[in-house]
């Protein structure tokens, strides 16, 4: 069954009709080419497909794209429309992006990851739970990034990079 939608990617919006069961990967990549999220598990597995769905991670292979009309999607390209986006910029710096096929999805994770600890959210590691505002310890960027697998081990260079946008932005300590 067919539906007219109209998505909100990386501010702009376009009117689409898509089959009620397409996934928002599906739909940012093959009906609006968009390709900044990439397919990989297509099972929610790996997080190269992250996107922020009204400012939160998810994993845009398991999101039926019906459901995200009239919420801003975000990917990594849209992070970069004025420029280079502060998590580009240190994935360079750090080199942490080796092969680059995960890359946009981890930079977009760790844009929400940075979010969700200025807002004070906890992770399964956070030690202070009173605490209004979390800080981004590496054991909480690498728990908050666990949802993102690189194949190519660039681990060692991704915590640092996330860690050194966390201290600008004050939410590392």
């Amino acid at each position: 069954m067919d539906h007219q939608i109209t998505l909100q990617v990386d501010g702009e919006r376009s009117a689409l009709t898509v089959d009620t069961r397409t996934s928002l990967l599906d739909a940012l990549r093959e009906r609006l080419g968009t390709t900044s999220a990439k397919k990989g598990c297509d099972h929610g597995q790996c997080g190269a497909c992250t996107v922020l769905l009204d400012g939160r991670r998810v994993n845009s292979c398991l999101v039926l794209a019906v459901t995200a009309e009239d919420q801003e999607v975000t990917t990594s390209d849209g992070l970069a429309a004025d420029g280079p986006h502060a998590l580009h910029e240190a994935f360079v710096d750090h080199d942490a992006y080796q092969c680059g096929y995960c890359t946009p999805g981890q930079i977009t994770s760790a844009a929400g990851v940075l979010a969700e600890a200025a807002q004070g959210w906890p992770s399964a590691v956070t030690e202070d739970l009173t605490a209004e505002r979390t800080e981004l310890t590496d054991a909480e960027i690498r728990e908050r990034m666990s949802g993102n697998l690189c194949r190519c081990a660039a681990y060692a260079n991704i915590v640092p990079a996330v860690a050194d946008v966390a201290a600008a932005q004050g939410v590392r300590a």
